[in-house]
């Protein structure tokens, strides 16, 4: 519970020091914009390039990994899709409203899975983590992708704008790269190794903090209905899912215990950014990736000490 707790603290302070600049050193919204940019092109596909690249995957259990969390999300997925309009209603969204519901309650955050994971069971961790990024990572943002297109404020795209939309999704391409690198075992060079590194850890911090910038503070106390049923899709009903299926194909220990981290950690900070590049209600996941990190101080704890006693 300490692990847990001290990954998910700094990550909380570094939001609220987002609040803080916000309101003093950097005022303005260009500068937030430009940042927004930076993290969303170049400084988190650094990460994942390195992350994916460097993962030693001889043994981990690849395909029942993958499986469970996959099946998870495409389970809630579809849910949330069969029942757009009804939760829409009962829920007061709009169509970015819907979009912003639909990210937070499938999306993860890679920089605590990824701390989590390390500090709970070492370099096999995190390179059961790395099969997560592989697999998560592009799906998840080509179905973040499609129903922004589809629902945020420029919606009812073509098929030809979204198809260009997931070509341009920087979040795609570099997993791919990534897992070309480790498939193929190409040669890269050090420098470019520790340059891309250096790249990819200032990805969490702005990333973050970027989240802080575009918080509504009054919106905090009193919590939306759409932000309480993202947190009980993502802090609860996904893990459960993902450990049934993890489970019943065969999974235990580590694997087992990193399917539980990435499956209990709250939604994805660049989840925010993509919604600001693409139309969704940013400032709704805003509010619900704050109350999805303060509720996961508990929540994460309980999934972990659950699956570790299976």
């Amino acid at each position: 519970m300490t692990l847990v707790l001290g990954a998910l603290l700094p990550v909380f302070l570094v939001i609220a020091l987002g609040v803080v600049l916000k309101r003093g050193l950097l005022p303005e919204a260009s500068h937030w914009i430009a940042l927004e940019r930076l993290t969303y092109f170049v400084l988190f596909p650094a990460l994942l390039i390195v992350s994916i690249a460097r993962a030693d995957l001889g043994e981990v259990a690849v395909v029942e990994v993958s499986t469970a969390l996959l099946g998870a999300v495409a389970l809630f997925g579809v849910l949330l899709s069969v029942f757009r309009r009804p939760l829409s209603d009962a829920l007061h969204l709009t169509g970015p409203g819907y979009t912003s519901l639909f990210q937070g309650g499938l999306r993860w955050n890679t920089y605590i899975a990824l701390a989590v994971s390390g500090s709970l069971a070492g370099p096999r961790g995190l390179a059961v983590a790395a099969v997560g990024l592989a697999v998560m990572i592009p799906a998840l943002n080509a179905l973040s992708v499609a129903v922004l297109a589809r629902h945020g404020e420029n919606g009812g795209a073509s098929n030809r704008l979204l198809i260009m939309q997931l070509v341009r999704n920087p979040f795609i391409w570099s997993c791919g790269l990534g897992a070309l690198i480790n498939a193929f075992h190409i040669p890269i060079p050090t420098v470019i190794l520790t340059f891309a590194d250096i790249l990819g850890r200032a990805s969490l911090a702005l990333g973050l903090l970027v989240v802080g910038a575009g918080l509504r503070l009054g919106d905090l106390r009193r919590p939306r209905p759409a932000t309480w049923l993202s947190c009980g899709i993502k802090l609860f009903a996904l893990p459960a899912a993902a450990i049934a299926i993890g489970l019943a194909l065969g999974l235990r220990e580590v694997d087992l215990l990193v399917v539980a981290v990435g499956a209990s950690v709250p939604s994805a900070p660049n989840g925010y950014v993509l919604a600001r590049q693409m139309g969704g209600d940013a400032p709704l996941l805003a509010e619900m990736l704050t109350v999805q990190t303060l509720l996961a101080a508990v929540t994460m704890p309980t999934v972990i000490a659950l699956v570790a006693h299976l």
